[in-house]
């Protein structure tokens, strides 16, 4: 049940809208079309035991990214499923950048397929932000030969929320005194960290649109969300945000996560994830010439509750094995703090405390006592820490020469789970422009 009273936050003041939020429509899709004209207005899809993407002509068969191959082929017969190629990707996805940065030097990357822009310092001399917006479509269109959405708004927020409702391959500005009549209609499933459990738990309270999560008090989404979430949503539904658009700066952490439903926490399934995301950490940041001395990891439960405990050492770590293991006590004794919960829907890792590491540091000493608190583990001794930095090194090379899945550590190669290729998965988790991952 809705109720009545007003949020308590207050509406943002009247300023000029010079935020441009720009999305390519159905990008890995619309690349594959590209590079193949014979594909163009057909179903496709990118991937195989798990669809990657999906072009326009699929998702209006209901085919989405995330969904099973099989289903997506129950659901469009003529659906025609192509290999992706992820480095013809990464190209197209920094041509797309190159052009944003010839309007403004204010770009902030937040994906491979979409950007932020702050085109207040270019109006002089590129025209309106509308007029600017118009030009980026038509240079991207007609020198790449890709879609792209653009919105056009005073905050980042709802720069986003109009470039969603703009795809396909079209341009929506809104001015600032009609924000709130353009807001107010729309589902809530468009702001921004709106997922689908917490657009179930709104509607079940009777709560579909923006404007009536913008009447809902505050008291009630903390209730329904948590007091952090419940506040962010109600200045979000009146367009209260002030974060601005970031330039790129140095990588702060490392991380990776995975979702995993809802499942029982049994060590097995522990091991095998951490194990996994370890393998993706680790090897990004010994591609970057980086390590780590602060290791976080987090576990969602059911109902959206997380909790985090973290341990920094005394030397940094980029090797795989290390990083599980001190992943997995983390995780146990966060588990194990918590014992009422049997169940599990997410487990992340993030290192931060970042140092360049060229070379093995061969002491590794993890004695320290809130080490010994936390996670009650045993110095690992230095040659094992020395031939672990050997394999690691070895396995990165014969995955530059013949693809990730051609060596891996068996915990994770021979996994059950359908996974989302490594490389789209590298794709989409890439620091953009050396920024924050």
């Amino acid at each position: 049940m809705c109720s009545t009273k007003l949020p308590s936050v207050e509406l943002p003041p009247a300023g000029r809208a010079t935020i441009l939020h720009a999305d390519l429509d159905a990008f890995y899709a619309s690349v594959e079309q590209l590079l193949d004209p014979s594909l163009r207005n057909r179903p496709i899809a990118v991937g195989g035991g798990v669809v990657l993407a999906a072009s326009y002509e699929a998702r209006s068969y209901g085919v989405r990214g995330g969904m099973p191959g099989w289903r997506a082929r129950q659901l469009c017969g003529d659906l025609l499923f192509v290999g992706g190629h992820f480095g013809r990707y990464q190209q197209f996805g920094d041509d797309v950048v190159s052009v944003f940065r010839d309007f403004t030097p204010r770009v902030e990357r937040v994906s491979i397929d979409e950007a932020f822009l702050d085109v207040a310092g270019a109006v002089h001399l590129f025209g309106a932000p509308t007029e600017i917006a118009a030009a980026i479509r038509r240079r991207v269109r007609d020198e790449i030969g890709l879609p792209l959405s653009v919105g056009v708004a005073r905050t980042k927020h709802l720069a986003k929320v109009a470039s969603q409702v703009a795809k396909p391959d079209g341009l929506v500005a809104v001015d600032p005194p009609d924000e709130r009549s353009f807001l107010d209609p729309l589902p809530i499933g468009l702001i921004w960290g709106v997922g689908p459990t917490t657009e179930r738990r709104l509607h079940e309270a009777g709560i579909y649109t923006i404007g009536q999560l913008a009447q809902t008090g505050s008291p009630i989404l903390a209730s329904l969300l948590g007091a952090a979430a419940g506040a962010k949503l109600a200045a979000l539904s009146v367009n209260v945000d002030e974060r601005t658009v970031a330039t790129p700066a140095r990588a702060k952490s490392v991380g990776a996560q995975a979702a995993l439903g809802r499942r029982d926490a049994t060590p097995a399934l522990i091991r095998e994830t951490l194990g996994y995301l370890a393998d993706r950490i680790a090897g990004r940041l010994r591609k970057a010439t980086l390590a780590g001395r602060t290791v976080t990891v987090r576990v969602r439960f059911p109902h959206l509750r997380s909790v985090t405990r973290s341990v920094t050492l005394s030397d940094a770590i980029s090797t795989t094995l290390t990083l599980a293991e001190v992943a997995e006590r983390l995780a146990h004794t966060a588990i194990g703090d918590n014992e009422r919960e049997r169940e599990i829907t997410l487990l992340a890792i993030s290192v931060s405390n970042l140092c360049p590491y060229y070379s093995l540091q061969l002491e590794l000493p993890l004695d320290e006592p809130n080490w010994r608190r936390l996670a009650g583990g045993m110095p690992p001794q230095s040659v094992i820490e020395a031939s672990r930095w050997g394999v690691d090194r070895s396995v990165d090379a014969i995955r530059d020469k013949f693809g990730r899945n051609a060596v891996g550590y068996a915990t994770v190669a021979l996994s059950a789970d359908d996974r989302v290729p490594e490389e789209f998965r590298e794709l989409a988790e890439r620091v953009p422009d050396g920024g924050r991952p």
